[in-house]
């Protein structure tokens, strides 16, 4: 087994210098406006060895957020804040897509001008939301209206647009973690009977709407996506997955995306093997795959030298080792972050993680 992980790729057009990819990390640091805090070009630009950044998932429109302080892209003010980001990255010699976030049920009516929140059904999410400096549980949603569903296909379309016009080089579309997307998906989150809801295709079609939405916008090759098939991130399931999610990845599969980014198994702790065949996914999806949860050095290396990926993304790694692929490279100890400062303003915890020191 050989260090595959450090080799360059080929994502499309775009040439990456490695095959380290930064997962999407909410930091809750946007400031008036929802515009990218002052100190986000540094957070980013200081990990820009990573072959390919996917910045924080970001709102497609004022009723998309569900957390206090997490950027948008549907504002003018917002475009300029991001085009300081891409601006820093491309500088410091790396690439930068931004994660298209519609966050669904999972939100607070004081995030949203005191509305309901939006959902395939009204189901209230199980988990938390960060609002008010404080986690608490989420508003009850209202079932989002037929007619309103071609509306939130356009605003990842013009969120799209608007990150090309920001400098990124791409954008991914978030259809994980129990977000809009994914509730659609998910037989656990979606009661409906229209053309929305009950068999796979219909409850995949909004998915798969909003990533040709953005791919035509766009272009495929600028375009990605993220799906956690068995993640039960924010109360989410589902009673049968695999042919879901099989279904889903030969239909994004048409589209020529750039990449299906796979969070494989659960979230936020040690890898885990569901029971799930990811290797399904990957037969059927024939772009690049980039695999994500709970791996390491080791690990990823195994799993491109197998071919079970193309790229792999790490997330909390990043936060406290902004120098992450240096000390792969080096076999250094890797930091830990503090969760204490995860979220919240300020630049402790956010862009004062030290690089390794130089000879180790």
């Amino acid at each position: 087994m050989t260090d595959i992980l450090f080799q360059p790729y080929s994502l499309g057009d775009i040439k990456l210098a490695n095959r380290v990819v930064m997962a999407p990390l909410t930091r809750s640091r946007a400031e008036s406006g929802l515009v990218p805090g002052a100190l986000a070009p540094l957070y980013y630009s200081q990990r820009a060895t990573a072959g390919l950044i996917i910045a924080e998932a970001t709102q497609v429109s004022e009723l998309a957020q569900g957390y206090q302080d997490t950027p948008g892209l549907y504002t003018p003010e917002q475009i300029a804040g991001w085009r300081k980001v891409t601006d820093a990255v491309h500088d410091a010699g790396g690439k930068i897509f931004v994660q298209l976030w519609h966050v669904g049920r999972v939100s607070h009516s004081d995030l949203l001008n005191g509305q309901q929140p939006v959902a395939p059904s009204a189901l209230a999410a199980e988990t938390k939301v960060y609002v008010n400096n404080a986690f608490v549980p989420p508003s009850t949603p209202r079932a989002l209206e037929l007619d309103e569903i071609p509306g939130v296909i356009d605003s990842f379309r013009k969120a799209a647009a608007n990150a090309i016009a920001a400098g990124f080089d791409g954008v991914e579309v978030h259809g994980a973690n129990g977000y809009l997307l994914d509730q659609f998906a998910r037989d656990g989150a979606n009661q409906r009977t229209d053309t929305y809801g009950g068999s796979i295709e219909n409850r995949a079609r909004l998915m798969l709407e909003v990533a040709k939405a953005v791919s035509e916008e766009i272009g495929a090759g600028r375009t990605g996506i993220r799906i956690s098939p068995v993640s039960p991130a924010n109360g989410v399931t589902d009673s049968n997955p695999q042919p879901l999610f099989n279904y889903i990845t030969e239909e994004l599969n048409k589209l020529h995306l750039a990449y299906l980014h796979v969070i494989e198994g659960a979230t936020g702790g040690p890898r885990d093997v569901a029971p799930f065949d990811f290797a399904a996914l990957r037969t059927r999806f024939e772009g690049t795959y980039i695999a994500n949860n709970g791996y390491d050095l080791a690990l990823a290396n195994k799993a491109l030298d197998e071919k079970r990926a193309d790229l792999v993304a790490f997330g909390r790694p990043f936060i406290a080792n902004p120098d992450l692929v240096a000390r792969f490279k080096a076999g250094a100890k890797l930091a830990e972050m503090d969760m204490t400062t995860l979220y919240g303003k300020g630049e402790t915890g956010y862009v004062d993680y030290p690089a390794m020191d130089a000879g180790k």
